[in-house]
């Protein structure tokens, strides 16, 4: 029964967030917005259906440790540009995060830490990766990627801009 009403409680904390921050809705994207990198050599423009869905996989499987791009787990990393390009790999691309999602390592890349970072191989402690698709990362990845291009620097616990 404490576990029904803590899920209530984590679920309503969640929406009521979700309902009072000011995020633009994929559809008033336009494409100069959905465009990210690919790799180190190009970008890809996500759909509007993908960006769509990467802000509700995400929300769904990421939004309890990164919400607004921040880390809870660690404070001094985050999903902002800067944090993801100065990781070893880089995982400031679409290819680099969904690299990350499937096998996580350390920042500087010389350990996995798969036993504590939700991905694809430890779907056994982290149900909610077990039914994500490569689609569904590449969404998540996006709509990561996305936000600077929304939010600005408040995406990864930034400062507000005034």
């Amino acid at each position: 029964m404490l576990k029904r009403y803590m899920l209530l409680a984590v679920a309503t904390v969640f929406f009521a967030f979700q309902v009072l921050t000011s995020t633009a809705t994929a559809a008033e994207l336009d494409d100069a917005t959905r465009t990210v990198a690919l790799n180190d050599g190009g970008s890809i423009t996500l759909s509007v259906q993908q960006a769509k869905e990467g802000q509700r996989l995400f929300a769904f499987a990421c939004a309890n440790c990164h919400v607004g791009g921040d880390t809870k787990t660690n404070p001094t990393l985050n999903l902002s540009q800067a944090s993801l390009s100065g990781a070893n790999p880089r995982r400031d691309t679409v290819e680099g995060l969904v690299d990350y999602m499937r096998n996580p390592t350390t920042y500087d890349g010389f350990e996995t830490i798969a036993e504590v970072h939700p991905s694809t191989q430890s779907t056994d402690v982290f149900p909610l990766m077990r039914n994500l698709t490569d689609d569904d990362l590449v969404s998540i990845a996006g709509h990561i990627l996305i936000q600077p291009n929304v939010i600005g620097e408040q995406w990864g616990g930034g400062k507000a801009k005034r």
